[in-house]
């Protein structure tokens, strides 16, 4: 648990700077550059720029323009859907082929969005959106993840991936919030940082390796009226707790770019903000890698934030405050303004060597001066079935069982039962976005051999036990058909609704309320009056509210968008394949109107004297780290190495964990902390540290922490990290033992 920081910091140098290695090349390469030629390093457009309207080709004459007068540096995106292997090759082929006309023959660096796999390849692997794995408290599955998503982009010939997304999700209403890895910012740090070491650990120069970028630096997940890119408030010391560890340790990982938060935070847009971009960013953090814009955000200082007086402006703004690239990204702009403003000596030349070191210094990491072209060994590493087997166990472990009424769950064999619901025919219901196309929602591009819901019961169970009242896609009007749902569950043992929301990505994804649509609540209400037992399964991205419902639902699975696998992973749980080990990363609120969080402060308690009305200040659905099994899990026998800590000491917690039910089941081991006192009100507790472990019926397994005086760090008024002397409770389960630090 230890984070060396000073040594890893050192140790993410090297891996976002300048390499020894290339730093030669670099400078040499520096020299002969024109001024426009270094711009153009800066520019970044989208593929429909330099497009002919048809997916994966390009327009020789746009594509010279952009290359040879504009020099540009990045390419990224598709123009509306995934393509094939075949046809990324043919595309990226043609764009090389142009830059080596160019007078240096510098590369273009391409980059995509691979959010949950790589989610622009037709065909591609799939998995679990970062909430799923979030609540699969492995961090295996994080990084496995990410080496798989690098190894099919190589294999599409991207070697640039827009992911992970660190963003920390405390804001339920944002539609971001399934990419996130949930409230807590201890789960946010180590999945982020796994994904990272899965992205780059081999070495950029491998195939199997690509540039990662961290993302959305930073506070971008909380806007204040949960809308995507709306204006957050946050202050400073809040975003030092919740919003910036993710990516120190993303940067201490070795992350080698970073992608900045469209929005604004305490009316300060972060594409102009050089406190955040460079006295933080660069001088604190010592991240030394590629800071690139998010869409048209150069742009919006002027048009949105209003911030910059004219275009020029906007220009100056962001690249004095740190940006280097410029996702501009459907003309040319940028690099014109840039160049008048490097004229006007509004932006120096040193900035502007500054930023191009960076790029071209990833273009040399990932071996684009070696090899530009798609790498032909790379393609074997697509598609791999081990790969589907691991989407399917990703998804599996990430399932969250909510309710499970006089165990009606797992379905006994031989059971006959009704599916039905939107998401019952939906692979976009079970995916959510950024799956082959931006949003997420056009079925004919998810492969075939991908099952449905209805499809996997059908497989697993037999056609003659299955009957179904839904439609193929999410907004078949026959999935909210009450009356023939009504009738078709008299002829079945249970009904397993399939609910939810269909995928959605960015400000597409806003909502102006988080309950559960009407219409579902009606299939609900339907299937309950059969007198049937009802399952209900939600594929979504964020929590809808159900408070009114959970009496009607004799069992809740809560599937997120669990990816490629997440049918076979839902079927299996409710057939008792699966164990369902999964635990909620974020806490699943009761009201809508008492949006809660589980690391809140005493004193959020309601004490309302005059009515006697007393509050806990946390009254969640379910509780943040809830999620059933189907067997029990017993805690005993706490202990804590020793009753005193120092700065330079650690305390070993331990706990026996046994198995006392009768099935074989894996579970997250999780250990809490306390202050008991503070010159900052403390949380009631704070996550420290988790372990999954798997355990026979019956079987019993020591489990061990190391906590030391950085585990127990917090943000002081003064913004600085400090452990404070004084007593801590350590809590496992409902135990909890106490120590004293100086």
């Amino acid at each position: 648990m230890k984070h060396l920081i000073t040594f890893l910091l050192m140790a993410g140098l090297a891996s976002t700077g300048t390499s020894q290695n290339h730093a030669a090349e670099v400078e040499s390469l520096l020299k002969k550059m024109t001024i426009e030629e270094k711009i153009g390093q800066m520019t970044q457009v989208t593929i429909g720029a330099v497009g002919n309207g048809k997916e994966g080709e390009t327009d020789a004459v746009k594509l010279k323009e952009a290359i040879q007068k504009y020099h540009i540096g990045s390419i990224l995106n598709v123009d509306q859907h995934a393509m094939s292997v075949a046809e990324w090759h043919r595309m990226l082929t043609a764009i090389q082929d142009e830059a080596m006309k160019s007078r240096l023959e510098i590369p273009i660096i391409y980059g995509l969005d691979a959010i949950h796999g790589q989610t622009y390849t037709l065909e591609s692997t799939l998995f679990p959106q970062n909430i799923a794995i979030a609540a699969s408290r492995n961090i295996g599955i994080a990084k496995k993840a990410a080496k798989i998503t690098a190894a099919e982009l190589r294999a599409s010939g991207v070697r640039w991936n827009f992911g992970p997304m660190l963003d920390c999700g405390r804001q339920v209403y944002w539609s971001r919030f399934p990419e996130s890895y949930g409230e807590d910012t201890y789960i946010g740090k180590v999945m982020g940082s796994a994904a990272v070491k899965g992205y780059e650990e081999d070495g950029l120069g491998k195939t199997t390796s690509v540039a990662s970028c961290m993302k959305h630096y930073m506070g971008y997940s909380n806007p204040r009226n949960g809308k995507d890119r709306t204006p957050a408030y946050i202050p400073e010391i809040e975003l030092r707790e919740h919003y910036l560890p993710q990516f120190r340790d993303a940067v201490a990982s070795g992350a080698s770019s970073v992608m900045i938060n469209s929005s604004l935070i305490n009316g300060v847009p972060t594409h102009g903000d050089k406190y955040l971009l460079t006295d933080v960013l660069r001088k604190e953090l010592g991240f030394k890698g590629v800071a690139v814009s998010d869409w048209e955000d150069i742009k919006r200082l002027y048009t949105w934030h209003k911030v910059a007086s004219s275009p020029l402006d906007a220009v100056v703004i962001g690249v004095n405050a740190g940006v280097d690239m410029s996702m501009v990204p459907y003309d040319f702009s940028f690099a014109t303004l840039l160049l008048e403003a490097v004229n006007k000596k509004l932006v120096s030349m040193e900035r502007i060597d500054e930023a191009v070191r960076r790029i071209l210094t990833m273009k040399y990491n990932v071996g684009l001066f070696a090899n530009p072209y798609p790498e032909k060994e790379a393609i074997g590493q697509f598609g791999k079935p081990e790969y589907k087997d691991f989407a399917f166990e990703a998804a599996a472990e990430a399932t969250t069982l909510l309710k499970n009424t006089n165990n009606i769950l797992p379905l006994k064999p031989g059971i006959k039962i009704l599916v039905a619901g939107p998401s019952a025919q939906s692979k976009a219901a079970l995916n959510g976005a950024w799956s082959y196309t931006w949003q997420g929602k056009d079925e004919k591009w998810y492969p075939e051999s991908e099952l449905t819901i209805l499809e996997a019961f059908q497989q697993k169970i037999g056609r003659e036990n299955v009957i179904t009242t839904s439609g193929i896609g999410y907004d078949d009007p026959a999935n909210f058909e009450v009356k023939a749902l009504r009738d078709a569950a008299q002829n079945v043992d249970a009904v397993v609704l399939c609910l939810g929301e269909n995928a959605y990505a960015e400000s597409p994804g806003n909502i102006f309320t988080l309950d559960m649509p009407t219409e579902q609540k009606e299939l609900i209400r339907a299937a309950k009056s059969s007198g049937k037992p009802v399952i209900v399964v939600l594929n979504q991205g964020r929590p809808l509210f159900i408070t009114d419902m959970v009496n009607e639902m004799d069992a809740i699975l809560l599937a997120y968008w669990s990816g490629s696998g997440g049918a076979k992973a839902i079927v299996s749980t409710i057939m008792g394949d699966n164990n369902p080990s999964g635990i909620l990363p974020f806490s699943y609120p009761k009201y809508p109107g008492d949006i809660v969080l589980y690391d809140h402060i005493f004193t959020e308690t309601i004490r309302e004297v005059f009515n006697n009305n007393v509050g806990t200040g946390y009254d969640p659905l379910f509780a943040f780290g809830f999620g059933l099994s189907y067997t029990t899990f017993e805690y005993s026998d706490l202990k804590l190495s020793d009753n005193k800590m120092s700065a330079n000491t650690t305390i070993k917690v331990s706990v026996t964990v046994q198995n006392t039910g009768t099935k074989q089941g894996k579970h997250s081991v999780e250990l809490y902390t306390h202050d008991q006192y503070a010159s900052i009100a403390p949380s009631v507790r704070r996550l420290r540290a988790f372990q999954k472990i798997e355990l026979k019926a019956g079987e019993k397994k020591t489990v061990t922490f190391d906590l030391n005086a950085e585990d127990l760090e917090f943000v002081n008024a003064q913004l600085k990290r400090v452990t404070e002397p004084g007593e801590f409770d350590v809590m496992i389960g409902e135990l909890k033992g106490t120590f004293d630090y100086r």
